[in-house]
């Protein structure tokens, strides 16, 4: 029998839990508030809550008056056109239950609807009627046909020529950003205040219809309480005409007056707000945030609630708690908030001084590779560390562009890191983490070279120029200007590793040529060229064959900027055959302008060396195979034989200060390159095919 009445207890308190923790949570609670507000709208309410209902909507008229008074610019309020519903909705509701009080209990005398409508008929008043209805309807006038209209006008305005504003806002925005004024994150941060600013004008425009129509509304119910509550008195009541003229437009007089002064200072407020934009979360934050933010408006509002129920008749107990309320809000908000900031500061001061743990680098780190690094010994780490280093890595960076030009395609970014395990002055490049070249340089001396081969003539340091294989030599800086005088060749240590760097990048462009570097050379072709592009790719040509056409290209340093004829000769090419190769030349054979331009020297010819007779046809018997099948099969006798003629003839001529250019038929052009590449990579080797119309030429010997 006792199990059951403990149970019951304790349902109860889990409920009265679970309802405390729902009002502690603030959209609950906003939620009730707009209940009650409904609520008032239907039931009768007694004098007593039409007090308190009465106190609680001129608090919060003075609070948004003074809440708009304090803010810097209007998004910093910008729930309040929902608060400007609200305020609108509660006054209505309190109208109607006191007219409900006036209508029903009005001949039993002035308190019949409460002591503050009371007060202020009297107050208002002062005896006369007729005085009371004239301020009455003054201040009537002045709120709907002066505030209320204007600021209506100036919302509606405001929000025309903000939407009309947005498109030029919003080119601005790009304009800084495309001129990188700003970054992206300041740009989304910019065109959401745009948006929010955009959005609150267009409800300031319609939030201001509820100030006009809550002015309407109080003309209505005033005339319908003087005249209605007259009638009654007179007709149902048996109140002498004087006593009930003066009874109800008493009471009619003060419950406008307590309705319409909260309904002028919200006016007031809307017509502030819309000559002054965004709020993000959910109402009841945007509007319990914001209104209690500014404790000097709490302070101001307990100060002026305090002076309201100081005044005689007034029910001193609801203005003096409210008065209390807001004035200790205004006292403690403040200091809470500075107890927060101090708080996250010092945590975030404890968290700053606490040790980071290391984090483990992701295995995957280790399969990353640098496809062009340059490693210094630490005797060379000045190199980027003082003047002369920011002179080396400007070069390096004038690199990328020079080869962009030269070549066509954009080099990678070089990584430059210390290898300790290096000797001091050593300096080593790496290509996809394999050596490629390494050489040694003074820092603090200058390389000096004789482009005659003589022996240069000033005292330093013998050595060999890394790039080439030169005799050079290390000399002091002082001599400087004698080298010169002499004709000598003269650079200095940043030089010497770039130039070595711009060769080694050269030799091995067509490894650093990728399938994602092929598609994005593709994707930034004009517009103009896109209708090639997907004519060719992938109908007639993959992108991996065509990586392959433009490395075969690269590894005779010949430019792929000119890709649209180099997609051209593809389309052309690949109507007859597949084999690599066989595109590749005819490739080249479009591109014979550019490559008889790039051999050229400087006086105006191409210098060349042709095969006799006896080694084209040499070649072309010891080719086999048909089609894609073909294959160079010569005796390794005879290949020595031919690669000794080669050697000799153009080491005589590199001698005589000539680099000529070995010229062969089509057919056995490939075959002829991919011997000499392994002896004499630099050497160029050119069909008839790709000597342009009017190029001029000038054959120097024969092998």
């Amino acid at each position: 029998m006792t199990d059951q009445p403990q149970s019951n207890i304790g349902s109860a308190q889990d409920a009265l839990r679970i309802i405390g923790q729902s009002l502690k949570r603030g959209e609950v609670g906003f939620a009730l508030a707009i209940l009650t507000i409904v609520v008032v709208l239907i039931l009768p309410l007694p004098t007593f809550l039409l007090d308190v209902g009465l106190t609680i909507s001129f608090a919060f008229s003075v609070l948004i008056l003074m809440t708009v008074l304090s803010i810097q610019k209007p998004l910093e309020f910008s729930s309040f056109p929902t608060i400007l519903l609200v305020s609108t909705m509660l006054r209505l509701a309190l109208n109607l239950a006191s007219t409900r009080l006036i209508l029903g209990h009005g001949h039993e005398g002035a308190s019949a609807a409460g002591h503050v409508i009371e007060t202020f008929g009297k107050f208002i008043m002062g005896g006369n009627f007729i005085i009371g209805v004239t301020v009455f309807g003054i201040l009537m006038l002045v709120n709907f046909s002066v505030i209320t209209k204007g600021s209506g006008r100036i919302a509606e305005v405001a929000a025309r020529f903000t939407l009309d504003a947005m498109p030029g806002k919003q080119m601005a925005i790009d304009a800084d950003l495309s001129a990188g004024l700003i970054d992206e994150g300041e740009a989304r941060k910019r065109r959401k205040e745009l948006e929010d600013e955009s959005q609150f004008f267009g409800s300031m425009d319609g939030a201001s219809k509820f100030v006009r129509g809550d002015a309407v509304a109080g003309l209505v119910i005033t005339f319908l309480n003087i005249i209605v509550g007259m009638i009654i008195g007179i007709a149902q009541k048996d109140m002498k005409f004087l006593e009930a003229g003066q009874t109800y437009t008493l009471l009619t007089v003060g419950d406008g007056l307590v309705s319409q002064i909260p309904a002028l200072l919200v006016s007031l407020a809307a017509g502030l707000m819309v000559s002054k934009s965004g709020s993000t979360g959910s109402t009841d934050k945007a509007v319990f945030g914001q209104l209690t933010f500014y404790p000097t408006a709490l302070g101001l509002t307990a100060a002026v609630v305090m002076a309201i129920g100081l005044l005689p008749g007034m029910p001193k107990i609801s203005f003096g708690l409210l008065a209390i309320g807001l004035a200790a809000a205004a006292y403690y908000l403040p200091r809470t908030r500075l107890m927060r900031a101090a708080l996250e500061a010092e945590q975030e001061t404890q968290a700053a001084a606490a040790p980071t743990p290391v984090a483990d680098e992701p295995i995957s780190t280790a399969l990353a590779i640098d496809l062009v690094r340059l490693e210094l010994g630490y005797g060379l780490l000045s190199l980027i560390s003082s003047e002369a280093g920011h002179r080396l890595t400007d070069q390096i960076k004038g690199l990328r562009r020079q080869l962009a030009a030269e070549i066509g395609i954009i080099m990678p970014a070089v990584r430059i890191q210390d290898n300790l395990q290096l000797p001091p002055n050593t300096y080593l490049i790496r290509i996809k983490e394999i050596e490629a070249g390494r050489g040694d340089v003074r820092p603090n001396m200058l390389l000096c070279m004789d482009p005659r081969g003589d022996r240069i003539g000033l005292p330093g340091e013998t050595t060999t120029e890394p790039t080439f294989g030169l005799p050079a030599m290390w000399i002091d800086g002082a001599y400087r200007e004698e080298a010169l005088f002499k004709g000598y060749t003269v650079v200095d240590p940043p030089t010497v590793v770039t130039t070595h760097l711009t060769e080694i990048i050269k030799d091995n462009m067509a490894d650093l040529l990728s399938y994602a570097e092929t598609q994005k050379l593709l994707d930034e072709m004009g517009k103009e060229h896109q209708k090639l592009v997907g004519d060719v790719v992938p109908t007639q040509i993959t992108i991996g064959g065509l990586q392959r056409v433009l490395q075969n290209l690269l590894g005779e340093r010949v430019s792929v900027r000119d890709l649209p004829t180099i997609l051209e000769g593809v389309a052309e090419a690949t109507a007859y055959t597949r084999n690599m190769t066989q595109i590749t030349e005819h490739v080249r054979a479009r591109l014979a302008r550019q490559i008889s331009d790039s051999n050229t020297n400087d006086m105006g010819f191409i210098p060349l060396v042709t095969l006799s007779p006896e080694w084209e046809q040499a070649f072309a018997d010891s080719i086999v195979g048909d089609g894609d099948e073909r294959q160079l099969s010569m005796a390794p006798s005879r290949l020595q034989q031919f690669i000794t003629a080669v050697r000799q003839s153009f080491e005589k001529f590199a001698m005589q200060g000539e680099a000529p250019v070995m010229l062969t038929s089509p057919l056995i052009r490939p075959f002829v390159r991919s011997i000499i590449e392994r002896f004499r990579p630099a050497t160029v080797v050119m069909s008839q095919n790709e000597i342009h119309p009017k190029a001029k030429i000038k054959t120097l010997g024969q092998i």
